[in-house]
């Protein structure tokens, strides 16, 4: 149990127990206006007392609970988001390495393809690689809070 559920239940005990006084001292109320009964309702008047601020007190702890346990598990998510942002970064800059790999590559064959595309034209009478304006290789980029992925264009 936690310390401040331990506190709730304890104030609860003693409301209870001033409730159970309050009900012995109402049962018991004397019907002559003696001084035992003067002292009866003053007893009454200050457990109720006590009991109206054992309540605030109450109603006070239980909302410190309530925020505790909302803040607990706010920190929780936002681990969790952490964790996952910490592995996101780990794939992201594994894709714009291996983008970067595969851009060099495609630079590479396209370098390779137009030397030797007008020998290829007269061997085959058709084009050796077509296509090359439209490559794009994907690239992971963040301002910080939010990540796109976007297509660059090799």
């Amino acid at each position: 149990m936690q310390p401040n559920q331990a506190e709730i239940e304890a104030i609860r005990a003693q409301i209870a127990a001033l409730q159970q006084e309050c009900a012995s001292l109402s049962a018991e109320s004397p019907e002559s206006r003696s001084t035992q009964a003067q002292k009866t309702n003053d007893d009454l008047a200050q457990l109720l007392e006590s009991l109206a601020a054992l309540t605030a007190q109450l109603r006070q702890k239980r909302a410190e609970f309530t925020a505790l346990q909302v803040r607990s598990q706010y920190q929780l998510i936002e681990q969790h988001v952490e964790e996952g942002r910490t592995q996101a970064k780990v794939h992201a800059d594994r894709i714009n390495e291996l983008a970067g790999e595969l851009a060099e590559e495609i630079r590479a064959l396209k370098a390779i393809a137009d030397r030797i595309s007008p020998s290829y034209w007269q061997v085959y009478y058709k084009p050796f690689i077509t296509g090359f304006q439209t490559i794009s290789v994907p690239h992971v980029r963040s301002d910080g809070d939010v990540w796109t992925i976007v297509n660059r264009v090799v």
